[in-house]
């Protein structure tokens, strides 16, 4: 038996399993970088109407906003661990507003303990103003 660290997971991997979730899939987040070295992940999401805080205005409703900063802050665990992990806890400050955009949100591994892992989470429009910040902790045992 090897003793060796699995190697971590490749972007087109950790898009499978986002696209194996049935709500993650929902909000059509696409892995634009994994770079396990950096210990980041980015990814896009597009606008759509389910995601609107007032029909119409095309302003983002910050329940996505929010579960976007999870799920990617999650995937920048898994990249490594090569496992889902469940989320101990997760804040997000709101900086603007996102309106009429794509998000691109970027996780940061900062933390990746025995039992404990924490990742903070930026998240840009397209012309990369800062519109969030977030930072979330994953339970790393078991696997």
């Amino acid at each position: 038996m090897s003793d060796a660290t699995p190697q971590p997971l490749s972007g087109d991997e950790l898009q499978k399993m986002l696209d194996h979730s049935p709500f993650i899939a929902f909000l059509g987040l696409k892995v634009t970088e994994a770079d396990p070295v950096k210990e980041r992940v980015t990814m896009t999401c597009e606008m759509r109407p389910e995601f609107e805080r007032g029909k119409g205005t095309g302003q983002w409703h910050g329940g996505p906003i929010a579960a976007i900063i999870d799920t990617v802050g999650d995937y920048a665990l898994i990249m490594a661990l090569r496992r889902g992990l469940p989320t101990i806890n997760f804040r997000v400050d709101y900086l603007r507003p996102a309106i009429k955009t794509a998000l691109i949100t970027t996780a940061t591994v900062r933390r990746n303990g025995k039992s404990v892992g924490v990742v903070d989470v930026d998240v840009f429009n397209e012309q990369k103003a800062l519109l969030a910040i977030g930072r979330a902790t994953y339970s790393t045992l078991g696997g």
